[in-house]
Order: structure tokens, then C-alpha cells, then sequence
């Protein structure tokens, strides 16, 4: 169970970092470029990452039940 916690709450972490860089990138559009793309860039790979958790929750959940 405490590993299931723990890709949760890794979840949430991955979330929150997700929607702050985008939100910085989108801030950030029209005033300076290369500060957008890099924001945007780790938003990318942070979406990578949250994907693999998301499939391993699944994955997780479907074989406790």
C-alpha cells in the first residue's frame, strides 16, 4: 500500500510542477521567448514522466483489485 501512496503523491507533485510550467511559459509568450521555451520544454518532459506514473497507477490499481 505505502508504494501506491507514494506514486500518488509523486503524481501530485509531477501535476502541480506540469501546470506551473505551463502556466509560466504561457506568462512568459509574448516577453521573453527563450524564457517561454525553456519553461515549455520542461513541461514536456514533465509530461513524459507523469504519463509513466499515470500508466504505473493503472497498472498498480488494476492488480490489487
Amino acid at each position: 500500500m505505502s508504494q501506491i501512496l507514494q506514486l500518488h503523491r509523486y503524481r501530485k507533485h509531477l501535476e502541480e510542477r506540469y501546470n506551473r510550467l505551463v502556466e509560466r511559459s504561457n506568462d512568459y509568450k509574448y516577453e521573453d521567448e527563450s524564457t517561454s521555451d525553456q519553461a515549455a520544454f520542461k513541461a514536456m518532459k514533465i509530461l513524459e514522466k507523469l504519463n509513466r506514473v499515470k500508466y504505473l497507477d493503472k497498472d498498480l490499481s488494476n492488480s490489487i483489485s
